[in-house]
């Protein structure tokens, strides 16, 4: 292998190179640590600048010099060989042409590419291969009406699971109530109300959260046929405790009617349902997503004092007539918008 491979290059001066370029280092440090002393103490402020000049030129010489000599050594040092024979390919190395037809260094680039290629291909190979979603060539052929449509398991969830879910999260934070629908089909709507500070509504696919809209306590969440059904049910609240009537399903039909596409009136809660988006991404766990669901309501939750909470970098509670907005998605202090970069 020796003799394939020619290494021209000069073992005693690479070894007189790297010892040039210690004292290169050497000296530049000299500089700066000449630079950084200043002037010492003289009896006069002439004598002072005096030797702080001449000790600033002789480290510069130095550095000078130690420079020339490791541009001397590295031309004695020599280049190694780029000939790394490939087989029968390495024979075009010995083209006397090489200038006109590059064929062997175009193929030394080709090489190294397609190992580099073949690199990143195992990565990426190794990253799906642990997704959930399969694929594979034998199923190309398979008649796509006969081949069933496999679904991954965690979005198959039975509703009365979701249900205990929801309602174990529920039962963990006393200042947030959450009321759970159904409006079509297996998919649930979430309205979650916050002290008094903040309403959400929360559009959910199984235990996925697909969506977040908050609002303010006092704006309006439903639509206009949401606001009819809740004037039935203020109307007749009376009414239906009398005849001992099951009142969720009357609570079933208000929040049927929420209003999963208008935005908020103010800027603070459109900012708030930006970073609820934000942190949707943040929470994802496919294998395990009741914990997303219990970490994004602990995170909401964190909210409570959007209108107290000062900010944690620069301590003011308003800037540009606006809170704190972003909570931290580990420790959940609050920051402004500007501060949490």
């Amino acid at each position: 292998m020796a003799d394939v491979i020619n290494v021209s290059v000069n073992l005693e001066a690479f070894s007189q190179a790297i010892s040039a370029i210690q004292a290169l280092r050497s000296s530049v440090s000299r500089v700066f640590d000449c630079l950084k002393d200043g002037m010492r103490n003289k009896e006069t402020l002439e004598g002072r600048e005096k030797a702080f000049i001449a000790h600033f030129q002789d480290n510069l010489h130095s550095v000078n010099r130690d420079l020339n000599e490791l541009e001397r050594l590295s031309n004695l040092v020599g280049k190694p060989s780029e000939n790394h024979p490939l087989h029968n390919s390495g024979l075009l190395s010995l083209d006397p042409v090489q200038d006109k037809t590059p064929l062997y260094s175009q193929l030394l680039q080709a090489y190294k590419w397609s190992n580099k290629l073949q690199y990143h291909a195992g990565l990426a190979s190794g990253l799906l291969n642990q997704q959930s979603l399969k694929r594979s060539a034998n199923q190309m052929g398979v008649s796509a009406k006969r081949r069933p449509k496999a679904q991954p398991t965690t979005l198959v969830l039975p509703p009365q699971y979701v249900d205990d879910v929801i309602s174990r999260i529920d039962r963990m934070f006393p200042e947030m109530s959450i009321h759970l629908s159904r409006p079509n089909g297996t998919s649930a709507m979430l309205l979650v109300t916050l002290g008094k500070v903040l309403k959400v509504i929360v559009v959910m696919r199984s235990l996925f959260i697909d969506r977040t809209i908050v609002k303010g306590y006092n704006e309006n969440v439903y639509t206009e046929d949401g606001k009819f059904f809740l004037c039935v049910k203020r109307s007749f609240d009376v009414l239906v405790f009398a005849l001992r009537t099951d009142v969720s399903v009357l609570k079933q039909l208000v929040i049927c009617k929420l209003d999963i596409w208008s935005k908020s009136n103010y800027q603070v809660f459109q900012k708030v349902t930006d970073h609820a988006t934000t942190a949707l991404l943040h929470y994802q766990l496919p294998q395990m997503p009741d914990v997303v669901v219990r970490s994004f309501m602990t995170w909401l939750r964190s909210y409570i004092k959007l209108f107290q909470a000062p900010c944690q970098r620069c301590g003011k509670f308003l800037q540009d007539g606006l809170p704190p907005t972003w909570r931290d998605f580990r420790t959940l202090e609050a920051f402004h918008d500007t501060c949490r970069q």
